[in-house]
C-alpha cells in the first residue's frame, strides 16, 4: 500500500479529480496549501546591463519567501495502482512550464477502517473502472 501525494495547480483540481475517478481511483483527499519551487529566470544575454538587472530580480526572489496557492491531493491506493494513480495525476496536470507540480509516493505501513476495524488493504476502496 502506497500514498501518492501530488501538488498541482488550483485550476486542475476539478479535472485530476474526474480523471482519477475515471482510472477507478474515487478516494482522496485534498487541501490548499501553499508553497513554491525553485523556479528559474531567464537572462537575456543580448542586452547590455542584463545580467547585472537581473541578478538583482533573482536576488529578489530569493529572499522574497512568496509562496503560491496550490492544491495538495493525498490518495492510499494498493501497490499496482501507484503507476496508474501517477500517470493519471501526469497527464492532466503537465504544460511543460514551471508550476506544474510535484508527485511524492510513500509507504503507508497500516491502515484500518474505524467503522468495521478491517485492517490493511481491506480498508482500501475497491477499484471500479
Amino acid at each position: 500500500m502506497k500514498e501518492v501525494m501530488a501538488i498541482i495547480r488550483m485550476n486542475k483540481m476539478n479535472e485530476t479529480k474526474q480523471a482519477l475517478a475515471e482510472a477507478g481511483i474515487n478516494s482522496l483527499c485534498a487541501k490548499d496549501c501553499l508553497g513554491r519551487g525553485k523556479g528559474t529566470v531567464k537572462i537575456p544575454q543580448h542586452i547590455e546591463g542584463a545580467v547585472e538587472r537581473y541578478a538583482d530580480v533573482i536576488r529578489e526572489l530569493g529572499l522574497s519567501g512568496r509562496l503560491v496557492p496550490k492544491r495538495m491531493i493525498n490518495v492510499i491506493v494498493p501497490d499496482e495502482l501507484v503507476k496508474t494513480t501517477v500517470n493519471t495525476i501526469i497527464s492532466v496536470n503537465k504544460t511543460g512550464r514551471s508550476g506544474d507540480g510535484k508527485i511524492f509516493v510513500m509507504p503507508v505501513l497500516e491502515s484500518w477502517r474505524v467503522r468495521t476495524g478491517e485492517s490493511g488493504d481491506e480498508v482500501l476502496d475497491r477499484v471500479c473502472p
